[in-house]
């Protein structure tokens, strides 16, 4: 199965344990890099979870800001697709804010709807540590034939 056929299915339930891991599995490029994994997708949420290590962390020792708004970029494109079965999502504008440094770790981040289009969309992802918010990001994406 593919990411298309993933996300169209996330559009009418949540997609089950065994359909996170194909997912997961499929994961490439930065996602893979990263070590972001998926935990929940569903219709209006979707939720994925990062475990820092030292290969996250600038040189002071704290989780980069870059980190966060990758986080973002990914999260809220897959959310994306699931609103919109079939299409392509990219994000054409991140604004990260970044409320409290992480050294060590979960970050588990969930993108949200603000709005949904057929041909934009906006996100909202959280960011928590802990159960603390760490970073919120407002990601305006494209919505693009495949």
């Amino acid at each position: 199965m593919d990411l298309f056929s993933l996300a169209s299915r996330a559009a009418t339930r949540a997609l089950t344990n065994d359909e996170l891991e194909e997912l997961n599995n499929l994961n490439v490029g930065l996602d893979r890099n990263l070590g972001l994994r998926y935990t929940s997708i569903e219709p209006g949420k979707v939720i994925s979870e990062l475990h820092v290590n030292s290969k996250h962390l600038q040189v002071v020792g704290l989780v980069n800001g870059g980190v966060y708004a990758s986080i973002a970029e990914s999260t809220a494109p897959v959310a994306g697709m699931v609103a919109a079965p079939g299409k392509v999502v990219v994000g054409v504008n991140n604004n990260t804010d970044f409320i409290s440094s992480v050294r060590s770790g979960v970050i588990v981040a969930e993108a949200t709807p603000i709005q949904v289009g057929g041909r934009t969309q906006v996100w909202q992802v959280l960011c928590t540590h802990r159960g603390e918010l760490v970073a919120r990001t407002t990601l305006r994406t494209m919505v693009l034939e495949r």
